[in-house]
């Protein structure tokens, strides 16, 4: 369906999580406010920041944008907007997905329907899914950026939602509940494949707290919760097995995100966050700190301080424990935010001091480049 078989990649470890301190100094200023349209190819050279929800003539946006995320080389960014003035043809009412082309600067509208989660972009931005209500279930409609070809899960008489893309969009791991012919208490992790139309069980639960699946960039492997019992557990496409869970017999987990490479699962555990390294089956926290999502090689995690006097989100470099500021303005940012070596991270925010002339009065999107 896809048209794309040969295009999954398998990404080489950058770097491993090392023993460096778990707590430590933001040790970098916030990087100064750029203009509100990039300089040059992926938001320029220079470190600054970018609004990402504009018009085609560079203006701002006329209603509240979210939900982004951002692929690994930062070109491209999707995300959920009320704003009616983001592309030539307008939006229907309510909210509408986008997919904004940095290099390009240039903003594509993706369908008329509004996002019921998150929407899900994959690794080379060809392709996006969200899921969306579709009379009395919930389907997940993906769509290719270039054409605007659209294709939907197939769910039978079920709902399906929670969506993640792999590398080349060729995998959709996605959550399904069994609605039919009896009331929603069951729900299975899925994998699709789009260029023949398999489907893979993952997991199956007697209920139908979030599953929350996390795909890796060659699609081999899911990162996904048992919402019940509180655990995390990574499913190999090679065995077809699940291992975990990671977080060990006795801490209660909700999971955050799988690194785009599969060596990294990185997971909420009280008030504190948990790395957890595959290869070596370990686990370090970061203590007193929410997780927010790692980037591609999970060398570098977003995470927001549970300090309320302090920024609203810094960047980790996990090997050398050192931090940078990416908001010391109210803001929030979902998985998937981090593109590879931290250069870049998408958030969003209704603060107007961001970038110059934001005076819409609501939520925009932005991408700070830090270096």
């Amino acid at each position: 369906m896809r048209g794309n078989t040969g295009r999954v990649t398998t990404r080489r470890v950058r770097a491993a999580v090392s023993a460096a301190a778990a707590v430590c100094a933001v040790t970098a200023a916030l990087p100064g406010a750029a203009a509100a349209e990039p300089a040059g190819a992926a938001g320029g050279a220079e470190a600054g920041v970018e609004r990402i929800s504009v018009a085609p003539d560079g203006s701002q946006g006329d209603g509240g944008s979210t939900a982004a995320s951002i692929t690994p080389d930062g070109r491209h960014v999707v995300f959920a907007s009320a704003a009616r003035n983001l592309t030539p043809d307008g939006a229907a009412s309510g909210s509408a997905v986008f997919v904004r082309d940095r290099q390009a600067a240039q903003t594509k509208r993706m369908g008329a329907y509004t996002p019921l989660d998150p929407p899900a972009i994959s690794g080379d931005g060809a392709y996006v899914g969200y899921s969306l209500q579709w009379f009395n279930d919930v389907r997940i409609r993906q769509y290719q950026v270039r054409t605007g070809g659209t294709a939907s899960a197939d769910c039978s008489a079920y709902s399906c939602n929670q969506p993640s893309l792999n590398a080349d969009g060729r995998y959709t791991a996605l959550a399904l509940l069994i609605r039919k012919p009896s009331p929603a208490n069951r729900q299975r992790v899925e994998v699709h494949d789009w260029n023949t139309g398999a489907k893979v069980t993952v997991a199956s639960f007697e209920h139908t707290y979030p599953a929350r699946p996390s795909i890796s960039g060659d699609g081999r492997y899911v990162a996904y919760q048992d919402g019940g019992a509180k655990d995390v557990f990574v499913w190999d496409r090679t065995t077809g097995t699940s291992s975990g869970p990671v977080e060990g017999p006795s801490t209660a987990a909700t999971l955050l995100q799988l690194s785009d490479d599969g060596s990294t699962v990185v997971y909420l555990s009280g008030t504190d966050t948990y790395v957890h390294d595959l290869r070596t089956g370990t686990s370090r926290p970061v203590p007193n700190v929410r997780g927010v999502a790692v980037d591609p090689t999970g060398r570098h995690l977003l995470y927001a301080p549970n300090d309320p006097g302090g920024p609203s989100l810094v960047l980790r470099d996990l090997e050398t424990g050192t931090d940078q500021v990416v908001s010391d303005r109210p803001a929030t940012a979902g998985t998937d935010a981090v593109s590879t070596g931290g250069r870049e991270v998408v958030f969003q925010s209704a603060a107007d001091d961001i970038v110059p002339g934001d005076t819409n009065g609501t939520s925009d999107v932005f991408v700070r480049r830090l270096f």
